[in-house]
């Protein structure tokens, strides 16, 4: 029997399509961890918590209403699912609210109020303290056309937040779709001279039903046309229909080079106001963040085929509903994620989210590799390695334990095994399954993973190259 048909049998657990791997438990349900045929570790049990604190919520839901002349007022409601754990022996699950930021409209409305919002809102700026040295800027032509700019900072320390928002804003667009009596809106960035946006799917997932997408670039609007969507990293690419011939791309920068406390900033179009400019620092990296994957508009339910697992960007920049396929940039104005989500507290009666301090992003080496993708096919593969596993449910080191190897999948060619507690993934600590899923999806097929483990106590490192996961 070949491989491709024992994974059909099998279907990895990683994969969006298979029926192997268990979500997250919602809240007030306790994860039921999946024996191991393995001997039990030398730690002993850990005692049980009531879980409590905020939870997490995903949905495509609207912004708070400005008061602008025609803005929509029509709005959709935000569901809860579970959090990832938070490190610590008890390891007692903090539950946080993560929303995704598109807003919803109201037949075509919407973009009225972008275009008022950016014609009345001052120009991006950006509070730090003042540079001892002017910064300078190196302007490349993109390979398709397109400007690329870029910021060299005269004190890295003390980055010129300014430089860095005027040159980056230029290739930041508004997004609206609207189509049958409603839509969406949201952010997006120009990545190349022939037009091509890169933002979320959640914001465009409406297009693929007929929906028409308008793009505004400073204070011109532009008609735009689907790419291709990927629901399972929550990103899509749209194509200005008739670019103008000197348009400002964004280059990506190296997400996997940066470090916590790093400075950066977010552009977008929060609430319907556009080049809207927000700064802050990294709080955290390969942050697991699960949301509920977006198709034709329809928040699905959370099955292991329609969860978007993310290993985010974590920041405190300001971000809000709409900022959803904006910038995360550095401060050479490079793209170091898209905007994505953010955590929220809700308070009784009240499903809107709004900036607490704690928001995600998509890193710009995963967006790369999904666009590059989307534009070349439509499509986008996606990794897998073959296990379903469990968090390790003993005290001591945290990490997730594998309870099945698919036969013939380069898990099993890697001889990693059933009792195997997975600890890190290419160096970054796995603290729990959702940890590793994001982790393994965060990488790119064919691309050599180093997985570390401990097995009966002893740590080992095997390398594993995902194959891609069937769509």
């Amino acid at each position: 029997m070949s491989n491709e048909q024992q994974h059909n049998q099998q279907p990895d657990p990683w994969s969006r399509e298979s029926s192997q791997w268990n979500p997250p438990a919602q809240p007030g349900q306790p994860s039921q961890p999946a024996q191991s045929s393995q001997p039990a570790q030398q730690y002993p049990p850990r005692p049980s918590y009531q879980q409590s604190g905020p939870t997490f919520q995903h949905s495509a839901y609207p912004p708070p209403r400005p008061s602008y002349p025609g803005y929509p007022q029509s709005a959709s409601s935000a569901t809860a699912v579970q959090a990832p754990r938070k490190k610590g022996g008890s390891r007692v699950a903090g539950l946080l609210a993560v929303a995704v930021l598109a807003g919803g409209i109201g037949g075509g409305t919407g973009y009225v109020a972008s275009r008022y919002a950016a014609d009345d809102v001052a120009s991006p700026s950006a509070s730090s303290t003042s540079p001892s040295a002017s910064p300078s800027t190196e302007t490349s032509q993109d390979p398709s056309g397109g400007q690329q700019t870029t910021v060299v900072q005269a004190d890295p320390s003390n980055p010129d937040w300014s430089a860095v928002a005027e040159v980056a804003s230029k290739s930041v667009v508004a997004i609206q779709v609207s189509g049958g009596g409603s839509g969406s809106q949201g952010s997006g960035v120009v990545i190349d001279g022939a037009g091509h946006i890169v933002t979320n799917n959640h914001v465009v997932a409406s297009a693929a039903g007929g929906g028409q997408i308008t793009v505004l670039l400073g204070n011109t609007a532009y008609r735009a046309e689907a790419v291709g969507y990927d629901p399972s990293t929550d990103l899509a690419v749209i194509k200005m229909i008739d670019p103008p011939s000197d348009l400002a791309v964004m280059g990506y920068g190296d997400s996997k080079a940066l470090e916590v406390g790093d400075q950066v900033m977010a552009i977008g179009n929060p609430l319907g106001l556009a080049d809207t400019v927000t700064t802050g620092i990294v709080s955290a990296l390969n942050r697991p963040v699960t949301t509920r994957a977006v198709t034709n508009e329809t928040v699905a339910q959370q099955t292991p085929d329609n969860v978007v697992v993310t290993a985010a960007i974590q920041t405190n920049a300001a971000i809000n509903p709409g900022n959803s396929g904006g910038a995360l940039v550095n401060t050479a104005g490079e793209l170091v994620g898209i905007t994505s989500s953010i955590a929220s507290l809700p308070s009784a009666g009240q499903s809107q989210a709004g900036n607490i301090g704690i928001g995600f992003a998509i890193g710009s080496d995963q967006v790369q590799y999904v666009a590059e993708q989307l534009i070349a096919s439509g499509r986008a593969e996606h990794p897998q390695l073959g296990v379903s596993a469990s968090d390790v449910q003993t005290y001591g080191p945290l990490g997730a334990e594998i309870v099945q190897v698919v036969p013939g999948s380069p898990a099993e060619q890697a001889s990693l095994q059933v009792g195997d507690q997975v600890t890190h993934v290419d160096g970054q600590p796995v603290t729990s399954t959702e940890s590793l899923v994001a982790l393994v999806r965060a990488g790119r097929v064919g691309e050599e993973m180093e997985i570390t483990l401990l097995r009966e106590g002893q740590e080992q490192k095997v390398s594993v190259t995902p194959i891609a996961a069937p769509n």
